[in-house]
Formats: C-alpha cells, structure tokens, sequence
C-alpha cells in the first residue's frame, strides 16, 4: 500500500518545507533483511554529505593553497629560474610548513574520529520484529524507528504509535514549546524527543531530510568564536593588502638602481618578499589547536570544534547543571514518607506500578531498582514525565490514577505552609531530591492535572556529590570564573548541594519561577545570584542569553534532554558523555568518562594555547613590520638618490627566520603556559610587534647604509667588479647580522621568564647564527662575509642600542597593560 507523506516546519510556516517523498506504509514487524538490502543497493540510507571533520582531500587543498603558499611558489620560480638554487632555501620552509600540517591535521583527525565513535548517538530500529541498535548513517528509507525521551530523531518520518511523545523543533523552527505527536503526525530530523515514546516510520533519510536541507541538524551548530582566529585572519588579510603595492614598488626600484641587473633586480624583490610573509603563522595556530585536541582525547575529552579549546579558556561564567556535574548523574531511591491517609502498603504498590514503565527515567528506574512491580495493577493510561510539567502520572484499572512529581508542582494551590508541602521543604533542605506521590480517583484528561488530588507520601532520593566537586569549582573560584548552579530541582535541595561543594550562595537559593522575562531584568538577577531551582528548559536559554547581553562569555554544562538547547546557545557547550544523545550532539566539548574534574585541564589547554600563539606572533608580526621597512626604505633611496640594492638576498632571510623565528617558534608555540586569558590579542600583537620591527628594520637599514658608505669611501680606489662583489657581501652580512642579534633579542624578550629548557634553546639558536657567520663552508653557503673591524664594531654597537631600545619599550608597554588590567573592572578571568 503507498501514501504521499510530505513533512512541513509545524510552527513555522514560512520555512520550505520537505518535498514529498513516496514511501510505503511499513508494518508493526519493520522491515526484512531482503528490504533493507534493497533500500541500501538503491543508496536510499541516512549517509549524507556533511562530515564531522575535514576529508583528507580538504585538508590537503587546506594546507597547500593558500595565499601565501601561492605567492611564495611564483618566488621560489623566480629564483629557480633566473638565480641560485641557495637562494630558495625557503622553499624548504614552504614544503615543511604545508607537510606539517598536513600530517598533523591528518593525525588529529584519525584521533579525534575514533573518539568521536564513542560517543555517536544510534538509532533504534525494528526490523524482522526485532529491536536492535544501529549506527545512524545505516537506517534506510521506511525503517520504522523507535524514539524515547533524550533522543535526537534522525530521519524524517511519519509517527505510527506514540506514548505521551513530545518533541522540541526549536532547532529547526525557533518556536521553543514541544509539540504533542500522535499517530500520523510528522517528525523532523534534528527534532529532541523531551518526554514519551514513540515509533515512526522513516519517510525521508540521508541529504533529503528536512533538517540537513535547513543546515540545522544534529551536528550543523553555530562555531565558537576564536579571538585568536579572527585576530590572525584579520593581520593577514591587511598584510596581503600591504605586500602587493610594496612589492611592485620595491620591483621598480631595483631595476632602476645603478648597476643592477634585471636578474639580480628580480632576485633582490623575492629577498623582499620572502621577508614579509608570515610562513608559519597559521601553521603554528592550526597545529597548537589540533594537538591541544589530540591531548584531551587522550584525557578522555572529546573535541568536537578545535577552537573550542581557546572558548573555554576566555569564558567568564560556567553554569552548571547540579544533576550529573556536581552529583554522580544516579540517584538512589532511599525511603518514602507517608504523609496523612498514606497507606505503606498502597504506597510501596503504587511506586513499583509507575516504576514499571517502558520509558522510566531516572527516577523510576532508580525504584524499579528496589521496588518490584505489584501483581494485579495493569496501566489504563499515562502522562510522561516532562521537564515542563515536572511531574508524571498513570491510571491503573481499579487502583485510581496516581501522580508523582515536583511537590509545588503537583499541589500548585497550596502554599508552603500545607503540611505536605513544608515537610517536603524540610526535606528538600538536606540535599535530598524529595517528589509527592499523589492519588485519586479521577481519570486523565489529557495533559492535566487530574482532579481531587490527595497526598499520600514524600519519596526521597539520594544523590551522591562528585568528590573531586569541591575541588574543581575551587579552581574556577580563584581563577576568576562566576559559577552558576542552575537545576530544576527543588531550590532547597539546589541550595544544599551547593553548599556541600562550597558555594557560599547556596544559602540563598533563587526559585526560577520568580525570574523576571525581561531580558535586562533576567540579567540584574543573574548577577546577584548564582544558584537557581526550579528553572525550566525554556528560561535555562535565557539565562544564557541574558549573560551573553551583559558581555560575558558563556560555558554550560549539561546532560539531560533538557540541557540541550542551552549547551547549543552557550559561547561553549559541555556535555558529559553518559547524558542524552542529544545533548551530546550540540555541545563543542563531550567529557567522555563524565568526570567534570576534567574542566580545569581544559581551561589549562586553552590557556596554553592563547598565550602560546600570541608569543610566536608577536615574533612573526616584527619580521613582517622590518620586511616592509626595509623595502620601503629602499624605495626612498631610489626617489631621493640613485637607489640601493635591496640589504639581503633571499638566504639571508632563510637564516634569520630559522634562527630567531622558525626553530624558537615551534617550542615555544607547545610550551606550557599557565598565563590567564588577557582579552585584546590583536592590541597587544600590534603594539610589541609594530614598534619593535619598526626599530629592527631602522637599524638594519642604518647598519646597511653606513658599512656602505664606509666600504665604498675606504675602497674608492679599487672598484672592481670583485672588489664590488665584496662589499656587497659585506653590507648585507652587517644588515644580516643586525637583524639576528635584535631578532635573538626579541626571543629572550618572549620566552622570559626563563627556564633550563628556554635558555638552552635561545643558546642553541644564537651559536648556530654565530656558526653560520665564521665557519667558511657554512658562511660561503649563506653568502655571508664579516666586514672589518671597525664596521663590524659599529654593526654591533647599532645592534646593541635598537635591542636596548626595544627592551625599555616592551618594559612600558608591560607597564601599561598592567595599569590598565588594574583599573579595569574585573568581569573576565583575566588576571595578571
């Protein structure tokens, strides 16, 4: 038998809408094996284009054409072309960079796939009459699906039985209410399952699913910003912009200097080039992100978006959900309370015939633990538990419809000082979870609380506190993060956890049902308290919102179904990685083993990278900043005068950025670093890097053009070509010489302060630049040659002051920032 079934955005009538697909109406049993072979021969399964992580194909292309790669490659021409092999050593550096990368990325993604494996939701699906799990990607077009509370559905589908199934489309729709499916009604892929079951019959699978057309799936989520990203995006797009103009320029002015030819014109203007490409700069900050991936998964931390990494280090407030992060996630049943006319009896009955449910959450699967199901007591009808409601109930043939659920929630009308309900609060105060269990005689009707209610019992529940807890929130309590414990338990119980992992303000907790809607007001008391009860699903994402208005940057934890659409709207979204699939799929991090002790070594990574790569760019950004002086230069030499030959030829730079970038920079970019986060990366970058090239570059040039001078004025008799072949060689080793020393200076500046390991490595590099200079085979190579006494002297003696200069100029900077760290009011975990 064939229908048309056409899934619609329900809510939302002005988003497309699915087409419609032809499907068959699948029976009770499923499909069988011979038509689930069929579907998949036709390619009719849920693989779909959109990939978790990069394909090889894509890291490659990533890695090997880019801009700068490009520009380098026409360079490395050039000289191929037209110079010496010697000079297109970078080409070395080129190759290194891209394979490097390359083979980083490739690892991070073998390891980070694997991990991902482990936590991946699956599908259930009933086929032959049979319920079994299976991996998303491999549900075919009609399989007949089951969904339970905590699931994310997908596929797109037509309901064909349901239990009080409810479902949240705020992923795709925006609307945040869950809507009631019934049989015949239509589900979305990307849709949470909040409350109930249900089974579905799949009606669209793989790229023809509603959700994958919207780009709104399970994980299709909005990237974490990356300060670090954006601020190194932004210096090499104007370096881009910079390079162009000064290269053409620089170009003009060796073909128009004296006695250059065109060969050598075109050789001097790669040597410029070269100086100013950051080679390496994205290379180091892809790397550093891919291997602070690499080393929490070997922790147990999954890393579903690598800058998430940097995210966590920048947030300012963590909120936290008190269920599963600062307990254990189980709670036991520990005893009941009778309250009035309760019977034990009728009571010890009523809680193992709720218990026995085939979607027990939690909380009923914590009785069933304990209790047995009651002979005789067979289920009329139900309401599923749903975080809205925070209550569920059934009706059972001849013992009455019972309740149970939140106290305030299940006795809306009475106020604290009814017995039950103050006795619930007493309890509740301790740290127990505490629930009313309810009983009448009235049927259901629908999604209502059932008339003439009586209390009948307290049910309480243990929940045992993480240990390593207290530590953990310590640590984020001296590192300057504002802690918030938002649950939807009682504020009483909330309060009480709160207070035994050292939260001062559990001695005030706020009832959600209290919190103002107006965003402004929502945030003037978010600011005041810090834990919360009672808070629904719906005002959780406020409550992100409402912090995220107020200029903070925003982490939270969760793991319920209920977690999952705050975890996706947070700056940085944790889920643990026994919490619902759901949740696990919108979040940036998934603590795998569930151990929220992890956090700290998270935010530690994160740390270690900010300060890392900002070090390593302020070294990258000054060779760029003298590069473009001393072209610039150069080209005023040739307005105002004859002009110059360019100061270095292309192995000259080789040797420089080996030395004082290259080398120093791939150890200090994996070094530890406990520096808190310091908003402003671009700021500080600019103003280290831009003053100090500006000083290298001026040296360099001065040193140039004096051992020129001297040079040529001492050799005025004897210009020969050899004779001039010399004194170039010369000039450009004192240039060379110049940059090596203050570049050396600039990387003791940056890898203060000093380790056994830094000073090894700042000596190693600088004995290798001295080496290159005195060592005849390597000097012959590099094209270096000493200049006399005097003109060595006074090379060095310029060296010396420009060093001295930069380093009382990064004494005031420092001095600066931390006056203005001082003065600045402290909303952000930016310490000294």
């Amino acid at each position: 038998m064939r229908s048309v079934t056409a899934p619609t955005a329900p809510g939302n009538p002005g988003l497309p809408t699915a087409p419609a697909v032809d499907t068959f109406v699948t029976g009770p049993a499923g499909l069988s094996d011979p038509e689930v072979g069929q579907r998949v021969e036709r390619g009719q399964t849920n693989e779909a284009d959109e990939r978790t992580s990069r394909t090889v194909v894509q890291i490659v292309r990533t890695n090997v054409f880019t801009r700068f790669n490009a520009i380098l490659g026409v360079m490395l021409a050039v000289v191929f072309v037209l110079g010496d092999y010697r000079d297109g050593l970078f080409g070395i550096i080129l190759i290194a960079n891209s394979a490097i990368g390359i083979a980083q990325e490739l690892y991070s993604k073998r390891t980070l796939d694997r991990l991902a494996v482990l936590s991946a939701p699956r599908a259930r699906v009933v086929r032959g009459a049979q319920l079994s799990e299976v991996a998303i990607e491999t549900v075919v077009l009609d399989d007949l699906l089951e969904v339970r509370s905590g699931d994310q559905v997908p596929a797109d589908g037509v309901v064909r039985s349901a239990t009080g199934l409810q479902v949240d489309e705020s992923l795709l729709t925006g609307e945040s209410d869950p809507v009631d499916k019934t049989e015949g009604t239509d589900l979305l892929s990307g849709s949470i399952v909040v409350s109930g079951s249900g089974r579905f019959q799949a009606t669209a699978v793989g790229n023809d699913a509603y959700a994958r057309k919207l780009a709104a799936g399970v994980k299709e989520f909005s990237p974490a910003r990356s300060e670090l990203r954006d601020g190194i995006n932004t210096l090499l797009r104007y370096i881009t912009y910079a390079i162009v103009p000064i290269s053409g320029l620089l170009l003009w002015s060796q073909l128009a200097a004296r006695g250059t030819s065109v060969q050598n014109a075109l050789i001097a203007t790669v040597a410029g080039v070269v100086g100013m490409v950051p080679q390496g700069l994205v290379l180091l900050t892809s790397g550093a992100f891919a291997i602070a991936a690499i080393k929490l998964a070997r922790r147990e931390v999954l890393v579903q978006e690598l800058v998430a990494v940097e995210g966590l280090a920048r947030v300012d407030i963590v909120c936290l959900d008190k269920t599963g992060t600062l307990t254990e996630g189980r709670i036991t049943f520990e005893r009941s309370v009778l309250l009035g006319g309760g019977d034990e009896a009728a009571v010890q009955a009523a809680l193992g015939a709720l218990a026995d449910d085939p979607n027990a959450n939690a909380t009923a699967e914590a009785i069933a633990a304990v209790i047995d199901r009651p002979e005789g007591w067979s289920r009329t009808g139900s309401v599923a538990f749903s975080s809205k409601r925070k209550w569920s109930a059934a009706a059972f043939d001849g013992h009455g419809t019972w309740v149970m659920g939140a106290p305030e929630m299940v006795l809306p009308d009475a106020g604290d000082e009814d017995p039950g309900r103050a006795e619930a609060n007493e309890l509740a105060a301790t740290g127990d979870r505490v629930l009313l269990l309810g009983h009448t005689d009235a049927p259901l009707d629908g999604e209502s609380l059932p008339a003439a209610l009586v209390p009948v019992a307290l049910v309480l529940f243990e929940e045992q506190i993480r240990p390593d807890a207290e530590e953990t929130l310590a640590y984020f309590t001296e590192q300057g993060v504002t802690l918030k414990v938002i649950s939807g338990d009682n504020p009483r119980t909330v309060g009480a956890v709160a207070r035994r992992v050292g939260l001062d303000d559990g001695r005030d907790p706020f009832d959600a049902r209290r919190l103002p809607e107006d965003e402004t007001e929502l945030g003037a008391v978010l600011e005041e308290h810090s834990v919360f009860g009672r808070v629904t699903p719906q005002q959780k994402r406020a409550m992100v919102k409402a912090l995220q208005a107020r200029g903070h940057v925003v982490a939270m934890t969760g793991d319920g179904v209920n977690d999952a659409m705050a975890l996706k709207d947070a700056d940085i979204g944790v889920a643990m990685g026994s919490g619902a699939a759901a949740t696990r799929a919108v979040a940036q991090l998934v603590l795998l083993d569930g151990k929220f002790a992890k956090l700290p070594g998270v935010v530690a990574e994160g740390r270690r990278v900010i300060a890392n790569i900002e070090r390593v760019a302020n070294l990258f950004v000054t060779k760029t900043v003298w590069a473009m002086l001393l072209a610039v230069l150069i080209v005023c030499s040739r307005v105002f005068a004859a002009g110059w030959a360019y100061p270095l030829l292309p192995r000259h730079l080789t040797l420089i950025d080996t030395v004082t970038i290259g080398v120093p920079s791939f150890f200090l970019a994996l070094a530890p670093n406990t520096r808190r986060y310091l908003p402003g990366f671009l700021r500080r970058v600019l103003e280290f890097a831009v003053p100090a090239g500006l000083v290298a570059g001026a040296a360099a040039f001065l040193a140039y053009a004096l051992a020129r001078w001297d040079l040529i004025t001492t050799a005025s008799g004897h210009r020969s070509a050899h004779a001039r072949h010399l004194i170039q060689l010369e000039t450009k080793t004192a240039a060379t010489i110049v940059l090596m020393i203050v570049g050396l200076w600039i990387l003791v500046l940056l890898a203060r302060p000093f380790t056994l390991w830094r000073a090894v490595l700042v000596g190693s590099v600088a004995g290798f630049g001295a080496l290159a200079l005195v060592v005849p085979p390597v000097a012959d190579y590099f094209a270096l040659r000493l200049p006399p006494d005097a003109v060595l002297v006074q090379t060095v003696v310029i060296a010396a002051i420009a060093a001295a200069v930069i380093e009382s100029g990064y004494r005031a900077v420092q001095l600066g920032n931390r006056i203005r760290d001082r003065r600045r009011p402290v909303t952000t975990s930016d310490g000294a």
